[in-house]
């Protein structure tokens, strides 16, 4: 990898500790060292910058030191910033260029409109030799301004190919196995993961979560290394399982090894139920399910009794209508809008993890398994609604899987 980036000006080491962070980049490493000196640079993290006088007082700690940053006013402006930017560099002028990398550079779409055309022209406003490089993950197009901007220069980072995962994710030998060992384990993860996932953080996570459901045969001497079908078949079901949670790593290691204990200890309870028992769903749709079927058979009125903290003792006969003497679930599922659904699931899957989940297609497809049913039409103004079509007991058990006791929310049976 070394000899693709021997470039004049870098040391054999400097590039060597290149190589090793940046695996099957060659091109583009070799791109950006040819177009850059040895970095001067501010690393400035979008996420972290939660204001614009944070991003500022970075940019002038990294070049500048602390008594350049402690010049900005409170609630510095742009001007604020360009100001003591360039009275900095009529101290201390730049011997080579410097860089400013903003990861996570979409984000600064949620600013002020004319930050990010300033950045992209900073070199102008602050008569330096600096470079902005924004580090996103979406398109140039997806966050251009509306106001128009420099536009920069684009280096396009492909996705790795299989054979390049398979390169990357090899070099994470466990200590206690062999390395054809390991890179066996990973041939079979990405033969599972790579029609769906091509992002290295997730398949690195992936890895690491199920490599010890992997190494239980071995581990019990029931099999040798080499024996890699009967390996693949004591992994698969489990993997296929794992594909719940891709991009889901609001769930943790700990709580998907406890989901697949409660899902073995209650697989005898999904017996004997309709066919819809037998779809596999993801965790947060189980949630969604539920919720579904809360909004369907309780009255509106009555989710502040059940989902609002701290809402003083009510009871049931204070509520309770003269006429309604009959069951809900004798009436059947009533309508529902979509933004109560969303409070109730926001309110039940609260204590477990942080919904930030694309929740919107897994209800799409709950509609299309004809778990939820769509009542209301595409082309109308008002928001959608649905209706749960699922039974008690089908519902009953899919929260036993996920430890939620649905009966206890349930108004029919206070």
């Amino acid at each position: 990898m070394t000899a693709l980036l021997q470039h004049p000006g870098y040391d054999e080491e400097r590039l060597k500790g290149v190589a090793e962070k940046l695996p099957c980049r060659e091109v583009q490493a070799g791109m950006l060292l040819s177009l850059m000196g040895q970095l001067s640079h501010a690393t400035v993290s979008c996420v972290e910058c939660v204001s614009i006088a944070l991003l500022f007082e970075q940019v002038l700690l990294s070049f500048f030191g602390c008594d350049a940053a402690s010049l900005l006013p409170r609630s510095p402006s742009l001007s604020d910033f360009v100001r003591v930017y360039r009275q900095q560099c009529s101290q201390s002028p730049a011997k080579q260029t410097r860089y400013i990398v903003m990861e996570k550079a979409e984000l600064l779409r949620d600013t002020d409109a004319s930050l990010l055309s300033a950045l992209l022209r900073l070199q102008e406003l602050v008569e330096d030799n600096v470079t902005v490089i924004l580090l996103s993950e979406i398109a140039w197009d997806k966050f251009r301004p509306n106001t128009g901007c420099f536009e920069p220069l684009l280096l396009h980072f492909p996705d790795y190919s299989k054979s390049e995962l398979q390169q990357i994710l090899s070099q994470n030998v466990h200590p206690s196995y062999s390395a054809g060992f390991y890179s066996a384990y990973i041939n079979i993860l990405l033969g599972v993961f790579y029609s769906v996932c091509r992002d290295l953080r997730e398949l690195r996570h992936l890895a690491a979560l199920n490599f010890s459901k992997f190494c239980e045969p071995l581990a019990e001497g029931k099999v040798k290394e080499t024996d890699t079908h009967k390996l693949w078949k004591h992994i698969e079901p489990h993997l296929k399982k794992a594909m719940q949670t891709v991009y889901l790593r609001e769930v943790s290691s700990l709580q998907w090894e406890q989901m697949q204990q409660m899902e073995e200890e209650e697989a005898g309870a999904l017996r004997g139920l309709s066919a819809h028992t037998h779809v596999e769903l993801p965790y947060y749709s189980k949630f969604l399910l539920i919720a579904a079927y809360l909004a369907s058979y309780n009255p509106a009125r009555t989710d502040k009794r059940f989902f609002l903290k701290h809402h003083g003792k009510i009871r049931k006969t204070n509520f309770l209508k003269k006429n309604e003497k009959t069951s809900n679930h004798l009436l059947g599922p009533k309508p529902f809008p979509l933004d109560r659904l969303l409070a109730i699931f926001y309110s039940v899957v609260d204590s477990r993890v942080a919904p930030t989940a694309s929740i919107f297609s897994q209800i799409s497809s709950l509609v299309t398994l004809q778990l939820l049913a769509q009542v209301s039409h595409d082309d109308q103004l008002d928001a959608p609604k649905y209706k749960c079509a699922v039974s008690l007991d089908f519902i009953c058990a899919i929260a036993r899987t996920v430890n939620f006791d649905i009966v206890k929310y349930l108004y029919d049976f206070l």
